[in-house]
């Protein structure tokens, strides 16, 4: 048996990894691995999450299974937190999964139980284990344009022009809440607005995947579109990710939610993730689950993680000001002024995969080859040192 399997492609964010672990120069910076640092370059552990886990440690008597959707608790917290009052919860169907990469996959396998002739949209570019995981799972797929290299901003026309001239109903558009992975480039809420229009005259289902809440500009902002399409069709797949905004990425931490403007298709759709998730992994689970549900049910704990949140998304958003202001100081022109207006970790330069190289082997800026990099991965420091090194790319 074993003789059929074939040698799969390279992970090309893991083959940069070990790219920048060998590189020898100490003043390499690496700008491709999709996980927040602070200026110390380390991923560090939220101090509400260390609480939560103090807590959790003298509390908790037992560590036998939750259930198939994880603990109701959880799925309360997270849906409270992505869709505020938008919806009522008794129209929400929620799964714990592990991590939003999970809650992506189950999407996906509901989308193909529910309606296997339906075909997902996305946008161009996206995250890439969207398409690997839709490809795997042999669905049918198209592409719509999203990011404009020019501009560096949404190419809305023709977002919207693909998707009048291509969608039919029961096909799903997978949208990003927020923080775009992997341009940074996002739609405002009127564009929303018109892509919601869009949806329910084709009639069209929304997937979002919010992976980033809190990181762009703030916990309820970030969530307003994802709100707004809830309130305004009849029926969208949310999954959302605990991995950025806690901290908690080991502990692979995710909620699928199926929402439905009938609620009496709830008990149906709840029985239908439950399912789904017996089928792939059982039990989901629950340590970072719990850690979540206990600091978004804790006033204090609460308080202290949306404030340290909040000094995460500004420390992003002040080295994104600072790096278009020293591109501009160097160039003398607005050329790269949307690395300022971008949101979240992610921004794509816009670039070819040659000059990717050429700042890699001239100047040890390790970013992934479609020019997507990671702002987290900077500091005040390394700041200056990549903008002369996009000047002396030539990009």
């Amino acid at each position: 048996m074993f003789e059929n399997l074939k040698e799969q492609p390279a992970d090309k964010i893991l083959a940069l990894i070990e790219a920048f672990k060998a590189d020898p120069r100490d003043g390499k910076i690496d700008l491709g691995v999709g996980v927040y640092k602070n200026a110390e370059g380390v991923t560090p552990v939220m101090r509400a999450v260390k609480a939560a886990e103090k807590k959790i440690w003298e509390e908790q008597i037992t560590k036998s299974y939750t259930g198939l959707a994880g603990d109701p608790a959880y799925a309360d917290a997270m849906v409270g937190l992505v869709l505020g009052d938008a919806v009522e919860r008794g129209q929400v169907a929620a799964v714990a999964t592990p991590g939003g990469t999970g809650a992506v996959r189950q999407a996906f396998e509901l989308v193909k139980m529910a309606n296997p002739a339906a075909r997902v949209f996305y946008s161009d570019p996206t995250w890439p284990n969207h398409v690997s995981i839709l490809n795997y799972l042999g669905m049918e797929t198209q592409s719509y344009r999203y990011f404009d290299s020019e501009t560096g901003g949404v190419d809305f026309e023709g977002m919207i022009a693909d998707l009048k001239a291509n969608l039919k109903a029961g096909d799903v558009v997978l949208l990003h809440g927020c923080c775009h992975n992997p341009t940074g480039a996002n739609l405002n809420l009127v564009q929303w607005k018109e892509v919601v229009a869009v949806l329910n005259e084709t009639g069209a289902i929304p997937m979002i995947d919010i992976a980033y809440q809190g990181f762009g500009d703030g916990l309820d902002a970030d969530a307003e579109a994802t709100r707004y399409v809830a309130a305004n069709v009849p029926e969208l797949l949310i999954a959302a990710s605990c991995s950025k905004n806690f901290g908690i990425y080991r502990e692979r931490t995710g909620l699928l939610m199926a929402v439905s403007a009938d609620a009496a298709k709830t008990k149906v759709n709840q029985g239908s993730l439950a399912f789904l998730n017996r089928q792939n992994y059982s039990f989901p689970p629950d340590h970072g689950a719990r850690i979540v549900t206990t600091i978004l049910t804790d006033p204090a704990l609460r308080a202290d993680w949306a404030a340290e949140l909040e000094e995460v998304r500004l420390g992003m958003l002040e080295l994104r000001k600072q790096l278009a202001a020293e591109l501009q100081r160097l160039t003398g022109s607005d050329r790269f002024a949307f690395l300022g207006e971008h949101r979240g970790m992610f921004s794509r330069l816009g670039t070819t995969p040659e000059l990717v190289e050429k700042m890699r082997a001239d100047s040890g800026i390790y970013m992934v080859g479609d020019s997507r990099m990671n702002i987290a991965g900077l500091n005040t420091k390394t700041v200056p040192i990549l903008a002369q090194a996009i000047v002396d790319a030539g990009v």
